[in-house]
């Protein structure tokens, strides 16, 4: 049930009711924590558009280790944090499976960058195998016959992101986290500390501790004071759903993924007989239009790398806003200004580190302390005083 209490007040008040809010909420609230959300439409947001591809070894590029180690540690706790989000959701299944990932070259240039990646994978001591493009295709038969290699990364995994927020949501109320479904148009500031809410009702909220959660938008909040959050950056991507007839199961097992003309192309086929295509990466501010471009992009380059996929009916199309932070890499913990914690700025990877980064700042939250493993991700890391991680204790 949601409940919305005019001039209310909690210990946490997280802005932003997508799938980092909704569960650093959660979180916060198994610890004991008074906890309010605030979103005009919670259990939307980037999350209801993304794969749920959980690929932290094949989603690295060079110079990211400590975004790996976060990654891995988050694709560590999946299982566990899947399962306990189903029990607490009331049975809502979260789609998640272990199913690997089969990273394709489809020439010898991207052959021999997908070596050079293997190695680097090696030298970090991670488990990734290099295939032939004949032992490619003899693992997802509907690989185009011209494969040159692959790596093949078996503890990859997937989510259903849709399924993600159904089951976040239910959890946070069953959790008894308050639900304001409205925005948050101002954040209050007294005395040097952010002390709560404004929403568009009219209604305040205060709180000890407010959470920024709000992607994209995180930013643009009036209110907050100039040089405490970096720009978070709307990138842009469409991505494509189909539907696999029973009569063609099994199309693929694995996710799969390529680079096809210099972009990121992926595929990942869901147990339900989903295969979500995506997907472009498009600086175009804050529009969320589906474009034909878009969807004949993304159409072109999996009918290159999987030539089956155009028997498959096409049964949906959608775009959503990647939150990217000035390095791509998420802001996590206490900010510059007292009292406001930050949760935003995944880029690419906001449902695969939605566990860790749950964990990471309702430990914050609770105690005080900053995790290590979030050392490296504290906005503070973009102020020139570089501030210390007990900033807004």
């Amino acid at each position: 049930m949601t409940r919305v209490q005019s001039d209310a007040r909690t210990d946490v008040l997280v802005i932003g009711g997508g799938i980092i809010g909704l569960a650093v909420a959660w979180r916060a609230a198994q610890r004991g924590l008074r906890t309010a959300v605030v979103d005009p439409s919670p259990g939307g947001g980037a999350g209801q558009v993304a794969a749920g591809m959980l690929a932290p070894v094949t989603e690295l590029q060079y110079g990211e280790e400590p975004l790996l180690r976060l990654g891995m540690a988050s694709n560590e706790r999946y299982a566990d944090f899947a399962a306990e989000l189903t029990e607490a959701s009331g049975g809502q299944d979260t789609g998640y499976r272990w199913c690997g990932t089969i990273a394709v070259a489809l020439d010898s240039d991207d052959r021999e960058e997908l070596r050079e990646l293997h190695a680097f994978h090696r030298r970090l001591g991670l488990d990734s195998t290099w295939l032939t493009g004949r032992e490619a295709r003899r693992l997802e038969p509907m690989l185009a016959p011209g494969v040159r290699g692959a790596l093949h990364v078996a503890d990859d995994h997937q989510v259903d992101g849709r399924r993600m927020l159904r089951a976040l949501l239910l959890a946070c109320e069953r959790a008894g986290v308050l639900i304001h479904r409205a925005e948050a148009v101002e954040l209050l500031v007294e005395d040097g500390r952010a002390t709560g809410a404004r929403l568009g009702t009219g209604e305040t909220v205060a709180a000890d501790r407010i959470v920024l959660a709000a992607g994209p938008h995180s930013h643009r909040l009036a209110g907050l004071p100039e040089g405490v959050l970096p720009a978070i950056r709307p990138v842009k991507g469409q991505i494509l759903r189909l539907r696999i007839p029973d009569a063609y199961r099994p199309f693929l097992s694995r996710n799969v993924r390529a680079v096809v003309r210099g972009q990121h192309l992926y595929l990942v086929p869901r147990e339900n007989g989903e295969l979500v295509i995506g997907a472009t990466t498009e600086e175009q501010g804050y529009d969320t239009t589906v474009t034909a471009g878009g969807v004949y992009e993304l159409l072109r380059d999996a009918h290159e790398l999987v030539p089956g996929i155009t028997e498959l009916p096409l049964v949906e199309t959608s775009a959503g806003l990647r939150p990217g932070s000035p390095d791509n890499a998420p802001l996590l913990g206490p900010t510059a200004l007292p009292g406001l914690v930050a949760a935003t700025g995944h880029y690419r990877n906001g449902v695969l580190l939605t566990p860790v980064t749950a964990d990471l700042v309702s430990e914050y939250l609770a105690t005080g302390e900053l995790p290590d493993l979030a050392q490296p991700f504290t906005p503070t890391r973009f102020s020139p005083d570089r501030s210390t991680t007990k900033a807004s204790a």
